[in-house]
């Protein structure tokens, strides 16, 4: 049974892209010598959480997929022969701007591109003033070893977005997060929320049986806790590895094999009733 490396890097924002940028290119290095294959970042990883606030000259921010800060990682990539998946707050043209994982191979070229398709807009979370909803549709990125689902954070609320991310042969889906209490909440929401995110991660492995991996970001920005608790579950939802809220860049080894071997007990796909399913296409049954 082949095992396959995963990595991923728990961290705070280090206040400005530069900072952010030479961080988490030591971090990934550092990674890729203790032999990880695949290595995952938190949502937005190179600037602070913009979306609290709707404030324009945060478009300013905003970097092509050619910035020579991507490029750094592309070289990142050739030497170790690993692959990376960045989240980015991607310009793709003047006043369009994407929430977008950016997928590179072991010889530093573009695997994949995936722009988030749900956005949410309430307080603090501000995402549909800055980006625009994604038009790839769900990705499944192949690299040499796994083939990886991306996903973006709002996403992981909706099963839809699993369910036929994981019919397209997605074998782990990768969820970058920045997800957080607001501390201006009552203390007791804190407890439920956590809870929920948990248990909806966890959901995705059971009824698609696929590995399920959430990189969540750590820390304070103005009145947001983001909460860490990054976690990968195993198909059958069982939690491999789960961090609390300190800063952390685990590798942990999957098997593939389990995958078929818990749709063979659980086989959820064969049981699908799709001759049923056509009101999923309606906003709601009226």
């Amino acid at each position: 049974m082949e095992k396959i490396k995963i990595a991923w890097c728990q961290s705070s924002s280090q206040g400005s892209l530069v900072k952010n940028h030479l961080f988490y290119l030591n971090q990934c290095r550092e990674l890729a010598l203790h032999g990880a294959e695949l290595i995952f970042l938190p949502e937005l990883f190179l600037w602070d959480y913009i979306c609290i606030e709707e404030k324009i000259h945060h478009f300013d921010q905003a970097i092509p997929l050619d910035h020579p800060c991507i490029e750094e990682y592309r070289s990142l990539a050739r030497e170790f022969k690993i692959c990376l998946f960045l989240p980015i707050f991607e310009k793709r043209a003047e006043g369009l701007y994407h929430n977008t994982i950016l997928s590179i191979g072991v010889s530093g070229e573009t695997l994949d591109l995936y722009r988030k398709m749900h956005l949410p807009h309430d307080n603090s979370f501000y995402e549909k003033y800055y980006f625009t909803p994604g038009d790839r549709g769900f990705r499944v990125v192949e690299t040499p070893k796994l083939k990886v689902g991306t996903l973006i954070c709002w996403d992981q609320w909706f099963p839809e977005a699993a369910r036929l991310t994981a019919m397209q042969g997605a074998e782990l889906l990768y969820y970058p997060t920045a997800i957080a209490w607001d501390m201006n909440e009552p203390d007791e929401c804190y407890e439920d929320q956590l809870e929920s995110w948990k248990t909806i991660l966890r959901s995705h492995s059971i009824a698609n049986n696929v590995f399920t991996l959430a990189v969540n970001r750590i820390g304070t920005e103005k009145h947001l806790q983001f909460w860490g608790n990054s976690l990968l579950s195993n198909p059958i939802g069982r939690v491999m590895e789960q961090l609390i809220i300190e800063p952390q860049k685990p590798i942990v080894e999957i098997t593939l094999r389990e995958i078929g071997e818990h749709r063979k007990a659980w086989p959820f796909f064969r049981d699908r009733r799709i001759d049923e399913y056509k009101g999923l296409t309606q906003r709601w049954l009226d």
